[in-house]
């Protein structure tokens, strides 16, 4: 039905190359030299209360992304965070959905 098209100028050189037919297969199984295996890195990064009191003090509306935004920490730092607090009595869960849950500071 479409029949053969002329080949780009680049994909005709590389065919010469290796010449007509041959075709280099490189074994699924090899690696790199000199490659290391990756290993997963553990961040114990952690948020002090009054470091993260001081930050939540002036929000109006306290979420994980604003409390991750304020003290420059990843978002799920800032979850375990607020969910201490949470535990802990100083925050309640006010609104939200889907997991993005809004927060309000309880006055003691």
């Amino acid at each position: 039905m479409g029949g053969n098209r002329k080949k780009p100028a680049g994909a005709s050189d590389k065919s010469a190359q290796t010449g007509p037919g041959q075709t280099e297969i490189k074994p699924a199984g090899e690696k790199k030299p000199g490659s290391k295996p990756q290993q997963k890195q553990k961040l114990a990064v952690t948020i002090e209360e009054p470091q993260g009191m001081k930050a939540i003090q002036g929000m109006k509306a306290i979420t994980t992304q604003g409390v991750a935004r304020n003290i420059g920490v990843k978002i799920s730092v800032a979850n375990a965070f607020i969910k201490s607090l949470e535990a802990k009595g100083i925050v309640k869960a006010e609104g939200g959905y889907s997991g993005h849950r809004v927060y309000h500071l309880i006055k003691r």
